[in-house]
């Protein structure tokens, strides 16, 4: 409970399921009762008006019948209600309603009750005026500096402010520039009408400039506007809040100094009369209304402003003095003078909560009860404890990321590549020049444990490897059924692949909507993208792998690529690669090394890894658990670096070409577009050799075209490339410094980051 609560004075609820806003309320002397006591005059968006006339027995008391002075229907919803001098001939006060395409004024008066029943209160309409446009909002004053009397000013929807000298129209004046109409008053001291433009600025007109300006009855176009009589609509002064603004308050009390004040969106602005700002507040909440009054402090100004967190705040100047809750989010606040009681805070809510409180505090009556004391008994405690100690722990174990349940996977995706090669190649579309390219078969199984919906299998090797068919879509699985698929692998690039690596992919949904993926890798065979052939003896790199272990003989790590029946084979082996290049593995048959040697650095990579791969899947099979390779030779890095530098100097011809072509294509379409006039003008004229330069260039673009095709395909063989010798660079030294698979991982995903080789990356 709040100490800081306005205190209820009088309060009630308007009508059922009604609307207000801003416009809605009034608070003036609006019967001429000569008392000094105000009324409460509120209007509605369902077109009922109300008079109150608050009269509390005591402090808090709701409504009684004899507060509510009138309440009338008046057919139209009501925008604003204004109380002013707006009848001619007297100097008694009248209410304005505005409604969307009228504006009343009534004369509000009352008869002396003869019996119990009180006195009666009645409207009657003095004039009407039907308005052109649909109005927005209103204000009033004596504009001009006419005596006794108020003018009205009405702003449409569509910023066009027409004026009315009671009775009769005076004139319509378009606002320039104007997109949606924002808040407007009534400045008395500079004679001129201020109001925020969707410019998001505070913007003046002067009344004599806005009557002697264009009319605007007729919206004539810019060019009339300059031939008629009548000056342009110029603006006094502007200046720029940077936000949309709720509302605007002119002020003058006698003690402080003439300010306009303008309520935005986040800040709260005081300004001189000529547009100057006299200070600001930035508010940390969202305001909903403010009104200023008097202070007690000379040269300042007590500011109320309303928020949406259901707040009043009471600022002097910048300072705030006090905040109080209220029990709505208001959206019009008054202060009015009732019943002898003076600077009492009226605040009307959207939905027709209208509150008369006054400012103070509420002292909390609330005192905590006694606790009654009892004997800690510490054994108990401390087996409790330990009994919560032993539920934390088991809670805060490391768990998995996976669930439990995932040990059995609802679905289940294997892949098992053929040990042999496709009798008949299944290769096609493939770009290496050798005499045959085989392909092996890849078998993929589905199993489901559960229902699984919409299953998508993709599969996936590296360029310039290629598959016969990448994508299957099943129909939905049904639990303990399984799906089968045959593909074939097959080199379809004309380079070596850096990886003999694939991957499956399966997506679909639960029967409960939840998206799920299960996948699988599997190894290529090597005899995918090489054969065996006669072993060279000379080559320009060359690496040397030392195994704490007795050379194995080719026959038995070897034997899909060694002839049985050719001894020299157990120690020498030649492979020879279906792009073209070759590579030898030779065997000590004294020490424990293996020799690997090769004219290019990159061919290297792929025999070297089947080669640790293969040792090591022997001497598991022989349970031999201390089996290890290792590196002692200098790493290639100067042949790496010429890898790396050959790429980079492709991408290079790459950009050239991008920028080549399209200044060539520009080039084409000018010299086009010249032709073109030419062929379309009445009169023909000679094409100036017009017809040779668009030939010319265009041999030039499709010359070029051609030239960074070629550059592309060179850019992918590198790239493959210089991923083969990274692959290998990585490997040595991982055998030189003896990396656990963890840091071997952190250097790939280092040096590797790229599946895919473009210019943006």
């Amino acid at each position: 409970m709040s100490l800081f609560k306005a205190r209820d004075w009088w309060s009630t609820i308007l009508g059922e399921k009604e609307e207000f806003d801003q416009g809605c309320l009034c608070v003036a002397d609006v019967d001429n009762s000569g008392s000094g006591q105000d009324k409460i005059v509120v209007g509605s968006y369902m077109g009922y008006l109300r008079i109150f006339n608050p009269h509390p027995v005591k402090p808090g008391d709701g409504v009684q019948p004899e507060d509510l002075l009138l309440e009338v229907q008046l057919r139209e919803p009501i925008l604003q209600v204004e109380v002013g001098k707006f009848v001619s001939g007297t100097e008694g006060l009248h209410l304005a309603v505005l409604h969307c395409r009228k504006l009343c004024v009534y004369a509000v008066s009352g008869t002396l009750g003869n019996v119990e029943h009180g006195n009666q209160y009645q409207i009657k309409l003095m004039y009407e005026h039907n308005l052109q446009r649909t109005a927005c909002n209103m204000t009033y004053g004596p504009f001009g500096g006419v005596k006794g009397q108020d003018l009205i000013c009405i702003q449409s929807m569509d910023g066009m402010l027409m004026l009315f000298e009671q009775e009769s129209y005076a004139f319509g004046r378009f606002l320039p520039g104007f997109l949606l109409p924002g808040p407007l008053t009534y400045n008395s001291r500079t004679d001129s009408f201020i109001t925020v433009s969707s410019c998001r600025q505070v913007e003046s007109y002067k009344y004599q400039v806005l009557a002697f300006a264009t009319d605007a009855d007729e919206r004539q176009e810019p060019e009339q506007q300059k031939l008629s009589s009548g000056k342009r609509l110029a603006v006094d002064w502007i200046l720029n809040i940077g936000e949309q603004a709720l509302d605007i308050c002119v002020v003058s009390f006698n003690q402080a100094v003439s300010s306009v004040f303008v309520l935005g969106e986040r800040n709260f602005f005081c300004l001189k009369d000529n547009g100057q700002i006299r200070f600001m507040k930035k508010l940390d909440y969202s305001p909903s209304c403010f009104i200023p009054y008097c202070s007690v402090k000379e040269g300042t100004i007590n500011t109320l402003i309303g928020n949406h967190g259901k707040t009043l705040n009471v600022y002097q100047d910048v300072t705030l003095k006090w905040a109080t809750q209220v029990p709505h989010i208001p959206v019009s606040v008054k202060v009015a003078n009732l019943q002898d009681l003076k600077g009492v805070i009226v605040t009307l809510s959207d939905n027709g909560h209208l509150q008369c409180s006054y400012l103070g505090t509420d002292p909390s009556l609330f005192q905590a009860p006694r606790v009654d004391s009892r004997e800690i008994n510490y054994e108990e405690f401390n087996a409790e404890m330990k009994e919560l100690q032993k539920i934390i722990k088991e809670a805060t174990k490391t768990q998995d990321i996976l669930p439990k349940s995932e040990k059995h996977r609802d679905l289940i995706v294997t892949a098992e590549v053929s040990p042999d090669l496709d009798a008949e190649s299944q290769a096609i579309d493939s770009e290496v020049k050798a005499e045959a390219v085989p392909s092996v078969t890849v078998k993929i199984t589905i199993q489901s444990r559960v229902t699984a919906q919409k299953p998508n299998l993709a599969v996936c090797v590296q360029a310039p490897l290629a598959v016969t068919c990448d994508q299957f879509v099943f129909d939905d699985l049904e639990p303990d059924s399984s799906e089968t698929v045959v593909l074939s692998v097959f080199l379809k690039g004309n380079c070596s692949p850096s990886e003999l690596e694939g991957s499956c992919v399966v997506s679909y949904s639960t029967p409960t909507g939840i998206p799920k993926v299960a996948q699988c890798n599997f190894r290529l065979p090597l005899r995918l993208i090489c054969f065996p052939a006669q072993s060279s003896k000379a080559a320009n790199h060359k690496l040397t792998i030392d195994t704490n272990k007795p050379p194995i003989s080719f026959l038995t790590i070897f034997p899909d690529f060694v002839d049985p029946s050719e001894d020299d084979q157990a120690n020498v082996l030649g492979f020879q690669f279906l792009t073209g290049s070759k590579t030898t593995l030779l065997a000590s048959k004294t020490s424990q090394r293996y020799r690997i040697q090769s004219d290019q650095l990159e061919d290297l990579w792929l025999i070297t890894k089947e080669l640790t791969l293969r040792l090591e899947e022997h001497f598991k099979k022989q349970n031999c658990k201390d089996f290890a390779c290792t590196f002692s030779g200098s790493i290639p890095l100067q042949e790496y670096f010429e890898l790396i530098d050959r790429h980079f100097e492709l991408r290079l011809n790459a950009e050239k070409f991008q920028e080549l072509l399209s200044e060539r294509a520009v080039q084409f379409r000018a010299i086009e577009r010249r032709l073109l006039t030419r062929f379309k003008d009445k009169t023909p004229a000679p094409l100036q050799h017009l017809d040779t330069l668009l030939e010319g260039t265009f041999r030039e673009v499709i010359a070029l075209a051609d030239a960074a095709e070629e550059n592309q395909a060179n850019i992918f063989q590198a790239f493959t490339k210089l991923k083969s010798a990274t692959h290998l660079v990585i490997m040595l030294i991982s055998l030189w410094q003896k990396l656990s698979t963890d840091q071997i991982a952190i250097l790939e995903a280092t040096f590797l980051p790229l599946a895919e080789d473009t210019q943006e990356l």
